[in-house]
């Protein structure tokens, strides 16, 4: 067995994989760390190994506090992938960014992906039918919208995530609702249909923690797995073990 752990800006998901199935996953806090992953070892005691990936501000002590227990990984830029980096700045590349790519490169062969990965932010990730990483891009995610919209003007209330009623707003608070959601889906969607015009044989692939909830709202064709992540996370550890 398998835990995998996702150390995100905001939260951290593990999943326990045996094999390529999913036994359970979790979500949790970053204070609760060290509490959550002592209950997962101790509920599945056959975990060999403990893989992370963390683009978070979590010492590395929190996790190596298990060794005793199991093989703890982090993955790196130095780990081994199963697609050429073509990034400019390829050191500067989050390492989820990686696992997401190498994710997509091992369960979608032969294939134009486009990862889309919303969480707080949302991350747009290109790998060509030939494996090549190619880059994408960033911009904020469905909660830094609203709280910049509070952040930075004097009178505009902080709401949390709630469908528009129309992309009319009748209200401050519906034209808030309409600008933040209706705009996010316009990219994504808008960003789509500029790959599906320059690329054929193309799959899109959306995940994060705002996924189930803009899947139903995308006028495009999309494989929506909110735990892409934490299954990439284990593809991509099985991947090298076996390339190493």
């Amino acid at each position: 067995m398998i835990l995998t752990v996702d150390v995100g800006n905001t939260r951290i998901k593990a999943a326990v994989f045996e094999g390529g199935t999913v036994l359970e996953i979790f979500t949790f806090e970053k204070n609760e760390l060290e509490k959550k992953i002592k209950k997962i070892l101790e509920k599945f005691q056959k975990c060999s190994d403990l893989v992370v990936a963390s683009v978070g501000n979590i010492e590395k002590q929190s996790f190596l506090t298990f060794e005793k227990d199991l093989k703890v990984h982090f993955l790196t830029h130095e780990d081994v992938f199963p697609f050429t980096n073509k990034y400019a700045t390829p050191k500067t590349l989050g390492i989820d960014r990686m696992v997401l790519a190498a994710g997509a490169t091992l369960k979608f062969p032969k294939q134009n992906r486009l990862v889309i990965d919303a969480g707080t932010c949302i991350t747009y990730d290109f790998i060509d039918e030939n494996d090549n990483y190619l880059g994408g891009a960033i911009s904020p995610g469905l909660r830094l919208r609203y709280e910049s919209l509070h952040n930075f003007t004097a009178r505009l209330p902080l709401l949390t995530l709630e469908s528009p009623d129309s992309y009319i707003g009748d209200s401050t608070k519906q034209a808030i609702h309409s600008g933040v959601v209706n705009g996010f889906v316009y990219e994504i969607d808008g960003f789509i249909d500029e790959y599906r015009a320059n690329f054929s044989n193309f799959i899109i692939i959306l995940t994060g923690g705002d996924a189930d909830f803009l899947a139903k709202r995308l006028k495009n064709t999309i494989f929506a797995n909110s735990n892409f992540l934490l299954e990439s996370l284990n593809q991509t550890f099985q991947y090298k073990i076996d390339n190493d």
